[in-house]
């Protein structure tokens, strides 16, 4: 199997800090956003929408959508489990993950399309939009601080897949100068934690 990766893109390294927290190896192929390989007729077999990460199963099989590819990974190595492992803590952990991916992480990928004008050549960016959503990642990560100062990680007691999309989200959003408060202490003492990993580096 083979994951179509691409290194400097925030979501294929969601799956590749999941993966190496879990020790699984994996063949990635690199695919270049910027000159639009993912959109070719190919890429678009394995995945209409055209998105990376994808997942190849050796039987040609082909799974998209990041959280879904660590699904798969999650049932097929349950240990260390980063979903959860009884009913509450899967629930959590899932509701932390949907709050962080939709309050965070897409908020800071609206802000990079649409003021960055990365992708012009493919999409109408519509900077005020941007903008806006540069300020909802902004107050999204106040809310995190506030999560953190009573809780270890994210999701509770244990590292999740929540902090993965976390820290992925939170690193991006340097591209577009949206870094922490140097007042949010709990969110400062939670990312120096979670970059320490060595999994960071995937």
């Amino acid at each position: 199997m083979k994951i179509y990766d691409t290194k400097t893109a925030p979501t294929p390294r969601r799956v590749r800090i999941f993966l190496a927290e879990k020790g699984i190896d994996m063949e990635y192929v690199q695919v270049d956003l910027a000159k639009g390989e993912n959109l070719s007729p190919e890429m678009r077999a394995k995945n209409p929408i055209g998105k990376i990460p994808i997942l190849e199963l050796d039987d040609g099989t082909c799974v998209s959508e990041s959280d879904a590819i660590c699904t798969y990974f999650e049932a097929l190595h349950p240990q260390p489990s980063l979903m959860g492992t009884l009913p509450l803590e899967k629930a959590i952990i899932s509701q932390w993950q949907r709050q962080v991916e939709m309050g965070l992480f897409m908020q800071v990928g609206m802000c990079f399309q649409h003021t960055s004008g990365y992708f012009k050549d493919r999409m109408t960016p519509v900077p005020e939009f941007g903008k806006e959503a540069g300020k909802n990642a902004a107050k999204f990560m106040s809310l995190l601080n506030k999560r953190l100062a009573e809780s270890p990680f994210i999701a509770g007691d244990k590292f999740s897949i929540a902090d993965i999309t976390a820290l992925c989200a939170i690193d991006f959003a340097r591209v577009v100068d949206i870094r922490i408060n140097p007042e949010h202490e709990h969110l400062l003492r939670w990312h120096a934690e979670v970059s320490a990993r060595p999994s960071a580096k995937a």
